[in-house]
C-alpha cells in the first residue's frame, strides 16, 4: 500500500495545526510555507478534513484553520481514512464493505491482506497528533546537541 500525496500532506498538515494548538486559528499560507505544500492544494485538503470534522475553518483577517478536537483525540488512522479512504490493500478485506469474491471461504491470500489491513490500521490508529508534536519536539531537542571534541 502506498499513501498518495493527498493522505501524506494531510497529515503534515494536521500535525502542523497540532503543533499551533491553542495559538488561535492558523492561517494556511502559514501551513503551505512551514510544511512545503501548495496553499491550493492544502484549500482542496482541508475542505475535506473540515466536511469530515476533523478542522473548522474561522473566517475573517485573523482567520485560519484550528483542530476540531484536541491533538490527543485524533489519530493518524482517521486522517487517512478521510482523505484515502479504507486501509485495506484489496477490496475483499475493505474495513467498509468487504466484497466477497467467490473464492474467499478458501483464499489463502485473502488471509495475508487481512492480517495487513489489521496490522496497519494498529499502527496508524495508535499514534495521535499529540504524539506527533511530542516526536517532533524531541527530535528537535537533538539537533540541539553539540558535540565538541
Amino acid at each position: 500500500m502506498k499513501l498518495s500525496t493527498k493522505g501524506r500532506y494531510g497529515v503534515k498538515a494536521m500535525f502542523d495545526l497540532a503543533e499551533h494548538f491553542g495559538d488561535g486559528p492558523i492561517a494556511l499560507k502559514g501551513i503551505a510555507e512551514r510544511q512545503g505544500i501548495s496553499e491550493h492544494y492544502l484549500e482542496q485538503l482541508m475542505a475535506v478534513l473540515r466536511k469530515a470534522g476533523l478542522v473548522k475553518s474561522v473566517r475573517g483577517a485573523q482567520g485560519g484553520y484550528i483542530l476540531a478536537r484536541e491533538p490527543e483525540n485524533i489519530t493518524v488512522g482517521e486522517i487517512i481514512r478521510v482523505l484515502e479512504g479504507p486501509l485495506a490493500p484489496t477490496e475483499c478485506v475493505s474495513e467498509e464493505d468487504p466484497e466477497m469474491c467467490k473464492n474467499a471461504p478458501t483464499c489463502i491470500t485473502r488471509t495475508i491482506w487481512q492480517k495487513m489491513r489489521e496490522s496497519l490500521a494498529e499502527v496508524v490508529d495508535s499514534i495521535t497528533l499529540a504524539d506527533m508534536v511530542r516526536d517532533a519536539e524531541k527530535l528537535k531537542g537533538q539537533e540541539n546537541l553539540m558535540y565538541y571534541i
